[in-house]
């Protein structure tokens, strides 16, 4: 804003929004609240938008708020013809126009909107950046079957960033492939709500459900031998995936659920399916066997 000709009170109203406003700005995504003393509708808004910045300061957004009386100038150049009026704020220029939330709901879906569009600067990307390495050790070392340096790992972790959606995931995965299935409960259990709905804790509980389903089998050949005596023994096959999933070998037990679902799949109201479904989430719906199995059970499906 040029200030040639401008009083000394609008030359200060614009010095304190450069400050407040447009030097934030240049790294977070900054939400300007126009609002009056007297307004009714800005004292119903202002907690909602106070409590919405507030949860999202770690994603790198700011709340300003500019009472309009004070700072007529700043107003009059916003063009602000009523109040509350709300905009976003990036790099100096308004990047959205938010007066029209009046929810909490509302104003976080277009905040999430913007934090995906704009290149914002936050504590929790750069912190997401420093773990992402080390969840991927967690990963790398439960594929492998190492799931007590997976639980070591994730633990860790988990002691720098609490209430971590990917690392609870990997913690109760790591125990469920321990045995420690109470625990594992326990881990998810305890998260907040909002990151309990998170898909890698969907992965999880897939595989908690798994492993409670999973029936060791003394002896497969056994339960292998009556598959080879009668193919339709649904019961037994079904009996024999439960005791390869136990044993790890998850593309066995793969084989035996497309099977009974090729001969017969409403058996038992569609079980082999959606067992065959809880694995896949188990695994990760982005893993590349599961989208090979995938198109194996649709080409049967739809075949």
């Amino acid at each position: 804003m040029a200030t040639l000709g401008l009083s000394d009170t609008e030359k200060a109203q614009i010095e304190e929004f450069r400050q407040d406003v447009v030097e934030p700005s240049r790294t977070q995504l900054v939400i300007v609240d126009f609002w009056a003393e007297w307004c009714g509708p800005c004292k119903q808004l202002g907690p909602v938008i106070e409590k919405v910045c507030a949860d999202y300061a770690s994603k790198g957004v700011k709340l300003v708020k500019v009472d309009v009386d004070q700072n007529g100038f700043i107003a009059s150049q916003f063009r602000v013809q009523s109040i509350p009026t709300v905009y976003a704020v990036f790099q100096g220029q308004p990047v959205a126009d938010l007066s029209q939330a009046r929810t909490e709901g509302q104003l976080k879906q277009m905040l999430d909107q913007l934090l995906k569009q704009l290149p914002i600067e936050s504590e929790e990307k750069s912190q997401a950046l420093e773990i992402a390495p080390l969840i991927a050790m967690g990963e790398e070392s439960l594929a492998a079957g190492d799931a007590e340096r997976a639980l070591s790992i994730f633990d860790q972790i988990d002691a720098m960033v609490p209430d971590h959606a990917e690392i609870a995931s990997g913690r109760a995965r790591a125990l469920t492939a321990l045995g420690r299935l109470d625990e594992a409960e326990a881990v998810l259990a305890a998260l907040p709500a909002e990151v309990a709905k998170d898909q890698a804790i969907d992965r999880a509980r897939a595989a908690i459900a798994l492993a409670r389903d999973a029936r060791p089998v003394a002896d497969l050949s056994v339960v292998e031998a009556k598959v080879a005596a009668d193919p339709d023994d649904h019961e037994a096959r079904f009996e024999l995936a439960g005791g390869l999933m136990a044993n790890g070998d998850r593309d066995g037990a793969a084989e035996a659920l497309l099977e009974i679902v090729r001969r017969d799949r409403e058996w038992h109201e569609g079980a082999a399916r959606a067992q065959l479904l809880t694995l896949f989430e188990a695994v990760g719906l982005e893993d590349p066997w599961v989208s090979a199995q995938r198109r194996r059970l649709s080409q049967i499906l739809f075949a």
